[in-house]
């Protein structure tokens, strides 16, 4: 009798021990899962430069995010008129900034729906010396003789516009002037808010990609000299001869390259950040048709930019027209009016006669 009592308490330690075994396990393993996801997500995190619903400010995603409603355009200035269209300094607000612009206004009889607009986004000026009415008049009186309103915003810190210079390509903020130039003239009653081209040089042809993958309303673009490379293109590809791409001088303030390859390392290390920041990886959301000019002696922007942005959009089949012009520089002094003429061709056939 003691035998069967003493066997029947071993069987029942038996039991207790081999369920505490079992449920132990199962919450060790249970907990390595968790630990596993939350290391995943904390690389996934990493790779965007941050949490994930707290994207880093330079991504895409950030930008679409990011409230762009313009204002009313405000004229502060009446300037000599053109051929046929008149001249305004205005200015609008971007991140409650009043930001200054050259304005033109075709003087004919304004179409039913509203005049065609042309967004003019410059190149890289030094902030201290640009000036409103200074540069880019040919290139906007092209458009405006042809029954265009058109509109060259300065950038913030440029000129008289507040706020601080940022830099396009470390920081979001004049793409976002850009989007908010457009939402501005948008207001407008002689505006046809369905007809509005973009064009772009050098770094406005950077800031015209950008805003044409935000941007629906933006219904073709023309691109002159781009900085259309992707980011790793822009880190690898684009630098002063001898300057290093991820250091900047003693006593300088760091670079956008260098502030961020410290922190979330080269491309081919974390491609999903750099791509997450890249125009050309989103080229399937882009608003219109593209238009392309480069010069194969450009030497401040490689002709190959627009050469390979072109081959991407047609791989999205997406509308692209290139241009190369032999031997000509930046700015296409050689082929000026024949790139005009292009370039107004192509807004007439996409802009002002789209339906």
């Amino acid at each position: 009798m003691k035998f069967v009592k003493l066997a029947t308490v071993i069987i029942l330690l038996l039991i207790i021990g081999i369920s505490s075994f079992r449920y132990l396990s199962k919450k060790f393993t249970n907990n390595l899962i968790l630990q596993k996801v939350s290391q995943t997500t904390d690389n996934l995190n990493d790779d965007l430069g941050g949490e994930i619903n707290n994207l880093h400010p330079l991504t895409v995603e950030s930008l679409r995010n990011t409230e762009t409603p313009g204002s009313d355009l405000v004229i502060e200035q009446t300037l000599d008129a053109g051929t046929n269209y008149d001249r305004y300094v205005a200015s609008y607000k971007s991140d409650g900034l009043k930001i200054f612009g050259l304005l033109t206004i075709p003087r004919g009889t304004k179409p039913e729906s509203g005049w065609p607009v042309v967004v003019f986004n410059h190149g890289y000026i030094a902030p201290q010396e640009y000036r409103t009415t200074d540069r880019y008049v040919d290139h906007q009186d092209g458009f405006a003789r042809n029954d265009y309103i058109t509109f060259k915003s300065d950038y913030r810190g440029h000129g008289s516009s507040e706020g601080t210079p940022t830099g396009a390509y470390g920081s979001n903020s004049y793409t976002v002037d850009v989007l908010n130039a457009v939402s501005s003239l948008r207001k407008r009653t002689d505006v046809d808010k369905n007809r509005v081209g973009m064009w772009g040089h050098s770094l406005g042809g950077y800031l015209t990609l950008r805003a044409m993958v935000v941007d629906r309303s933006i219904k073709a673009g023309v691109i002159w000299g781009g900085v259309v490379g992707s980011y790793s293109d822009l880190l690898n590809n684009w630098r002063r001869p001898g300057i290093s791409p991820f250091t900047s001088p003693p006593g300088a303030r760091a670079s956008w390259r260098q502030t961020l390859v410290e922190k979330f390392g080269t491309p081919d290390k974390n491609p999903t950040f750099w791509n997450s920041i890249s125009a050309n990886s989103y080229l399937k959301d882009i608003s219109g048709p593209v238009q392309l000019h480069h010069g194969t002696a450009d030497s401040s922007v490689r002709v190959e930019f627009s050469e390979k942005l072109d081959k991407q959009l047609k791989t999205e089949e997406k509308i692209s027209e290139l241009y190369v012009y032999e031997g000509d520089d930046h700015n296409l002094t050689n082929n000026f009016n024949t790139a005009m003429q292009r370039s107004i061709e192509f807004f007439d056939r996409y802009v002002k006669n789209s339906k």
